[in-house]
């Protein structure tokens, strides 16, 4: 696979976790949640455009004015079909606690939560515990079981496939100059997602893994060394 560039022991191992984790049933004890943040430019168009009317196609102007960023997080229990995805106004450690604090709250009872991401330096326990005190920080970590994407295994991240819907149904071709404009485009694109329960059907398997990596055929050559 082009995007995986280094098959190491790490990264068989990280990614026969995910594809674990992404097998297991439903299950409202265990729920599997997937995170994944975007930056977002915010842009104006610099001239006003045409609206479409009878005979006559919409126009937006090529030249854009620059308003500052902002960051999604892409949340999404694929199985389920329930969705969370929000703007906030950047990428920080403490988003990500309240991120983290938003996902819990959404599943009071169950037992542990899987939570799928990457490791960006701001997704550990440590930004709880600097937003919230280490005793709320580390209660708030314990309700969760983390599955870490490997480096460059971006791809293994259902929340990957949120990000991609969500950036070409809510924003498509749309300039977004304000938060407060994001934000409502995003909580709409939110809402009708999960009163649909749109769900995410991974189909990307451990044994179908094997095959295109070649791992048995791997094995076999480290251990004939």
């Amino acid at each position: 696979m082009w995007c995986v560039p280094k098959l190491d022991e790490q990264y068989v191992a990280r990614m026969d976790d995910l594809l674990d984790t992404l097998a297991q049933p439903l299950d409202v004890a265990e729920p599997v949640v997937a995170l994944d943040e975007r930056p977002v430019v915010l842009r104006d168009s610099a001239r006003p455009g045409r609206t479409a009317s009878p005979g006559r196609i919409a126009r937006q102007d090529y030249e854009y004015v620059r308003r500052g960023t902002a960051n999604i997080f892409c949340i999404v229990e694929p199985k389920a079909g329930r969705h969370m995805t929000y703007a906030t106004k950047n990428r920080t450690a403490k988003q990500f606690a309240r991120a983290l604090r938003r996902i819990s709250a959404r599943y009071p009872t169950a037992k542990t939560i899987h939570l799928v991401m990457d490791n960006l330096n701001t997704h550990s326990q440590n930004s709880l515990c600097t937003t919230f005190g280490a005793e709320a920080g580390q209660a708030l970590w314990s309700r969760f079981t983390v599955h870490y994407t490997p480096k460059h295994g971006s791809w293994l991240n259902p929340a990957e496939i949120e990000a991609s819907l969500w950036s070409r149904e809510c924003l498509g071709r749309h300039r977004i100059g304000s938060l407060a404009e994001l934000r409502r485009r995003t909580s709409r694109w939110n809402a009708d997602a999960h009163r649909r329960r749109r769900k995410i059907n991974w189909r990307f398997t451990k044994e179908r893994a094997r095959v295109v990596f070649k791992l048995d055929q791997i094995s076999t050559n480290r251990s004939e060394h």
